[in-house]
């Protein structure tokens, strides 16, 4: 199956990262290449790009994408997690716009032997974003215990029956384990009342977020290392975010805030004794969300909002 990813509010994207045709870029997510294909063509000879992504067939697909650009683009097979050593290897000490799309592919959510998606009720449970990985979906599914499938459920998938499902997880798993899509739905439709069912999708919409947040550490990585993208940018850089859901948002947002005002000292003193500097400002006050014309090409692109913060560097004397 060819790798397929619409590109999220590409068009908004380029304009908030106001590239320089010298400037040094990252596309943290590459997925299939079509944001960093608009922003390699906008590069000139001194102009760099460094694409990260987990996926084999992400990198395969990107690589075919960018072709044309090889003489600036350089594609890394990893986690962005690993960005600031990745460019400090590379000799890059500061960089002029970095780009995350949080968003799962196209590919990912289609291709039933990636076991993303709830809609496949034969395909095995796996949800990997790197395949490298040992740990799937099963595994969580199967040995996590009642009290961790509670917590997942709940903090990331945020569904109301977390305790039920995990308690008919727990119980159904002891007969045999659960292997399949198909299997899990029949628990979810199970665990949830008939009547909460008419409205709001798919019942397994929210477990299988959760299972996939838990199992990829989607938080967790973008919660520890937000600031530290920040840090990577030059004076005027700009960090520009796509998320999809409310817990992804919430944490660009304060990051964002915090960053733009970092001060804590108590509101009654009269100065700042805290020594804590701003890193820049936010250029969204509120989201970017996709225009109509966008919703109508790909109805996955209803939940995206685009946060974009510019970085601005304190000098001592200021």
């Amino acid at each position: 199956m060819e790798f397929k990813h619409y590109s999220v509010m590409l068009r908004e994207v380029i304009e908030a990262l106001a590239i320089r045709p010298d400037g040094v870029y990252v596309d943290g997510t590459m997925g299939g290449g079509g944001h960093s294909f608009q922003i390699a063509s906008r590069l000139s000879d001194g102009g760099r790009l460094i694409c990260f992504d987990q996926d084999e067939e992400a990198i395969a697909a990107g690589s075919r994408r960018l072709a044309e650009f090889s003489d600036r683009v350089t594609i890394v097979r990893s986690n962005y997690e690993r960005m600031r050593q990745v460019l400090e290897d590379l000799d890059i000490a500061s960089v002029d716009g970095i780009l995350l799309d949080l968003g799962v592919s196209s590919y990912q959510l289609d291709e039933p032997g990636r076991g993303f998606s709830y809609r496949d009720e034969d395909t095995l449970l796996d949800m990997r974003m790197d395949q490298r990985n040992p740990k799937t979906a099963r595994d969580i599914v199967n040995h996590y215990t009642e009290a961790e499938l509670c917590r997942m459920i709940k903090n990331y998938g945020e569904d109301r029956y977390a305790g039920k499902i995990a308690r008919n997880i727990a119980i159904a798993r002891e007969e045999k384990p659960i292997e399949t899509a198909g299997q899990l739905n029949a628990i979810i439709r199970g665990s949830i009342p008939k009547r909460a069912q008419v409205t709001g999708g798919h019942p397994s919409k929210r477990t299988y977020q959760a299972i996939r947040i838990e199992l990829n550490r989607e938080l967790e990585v973008l919660r520890d290392h937000i600031d530290e993208m920040i840090d990577l940018l030059g004076d005027g850089g700009r960090l520009a975010v796509i998320s999809f859901h409310s817990l992804e948002d919430r944490i660009i947002k304060t990051a964002f805030q915090t960053a733009e005002h970092p001060c804590i000292c108590p509101p009654e003193f009269p100065v700042c004794v805290c020594g804590r500097k701003s890193k820049g400002k936010i250029i969204t006050r509120k989201p970017i969300l996709p225009g109509e014309e966008e919703l109508e090409e790909n109805h996955r692109s209803k939940s995206a909002k685009l946060r974009v913060f510019e970085r601005r560097v304190v000098r001592d004397e200021e």
